[in-house]
């Protein structure tokens, strides 16, 4: 048997692109269940963004029929610009010398979870 281990896969996703893929999620509204399974969360970690992100600005939480839905606010919506433009500069600036790990510019926020687990980010 054969193990195969690729030298950019991800171990580990960033605090931040954790963040910005939360954000994206909410952009329309979502609810708790639906972030939850679309960024791979555990419960528990979902909890701990959804409470940052609510108190920093980027999500607010509403009712709609009993059920909690969180949507991105405009504060929310201008930090995942930003955290792509950064990603863009990054790509940009690196001329294959400096090893940074950042997602494909253009198609990391707006992938699915299926094509998600296929692609290979960093």
């Amino acid at each position: 048997m054969t193990i195969t281990q690729f030298e950019n896969k991800p171990k580990r996703r960033e605090k931040l692109v954790i963040m910005t893929e939360i954000i994206n999620i909410a952009k329309q509204g979502a609810s708790k269940t639906r972030i939850m399974f679309k960024a791979s969360l555990s419960f528990n970690q979902l909890n701990q963004y959804l409470s940052f992100l609510s108190r920093s600005g980027l999500l607010e939480k509403f009712t709609d029929n009993e059920r909690e839905i969180y949507k991105a606010t405009p504060k929310g919506q201008e930090f995942m610009e930003r955290q792509q433009q950064v990603l863009d500069l990054l790509n940009e600036d690196a001329h294959g010398e400096i090893s940074v790990k950042t997602p494909p510019s253009g198609k990391y926020w707006s992938c699915s979870y299926s094509d998600r687990k296929k692609q290979v980010f960093f």
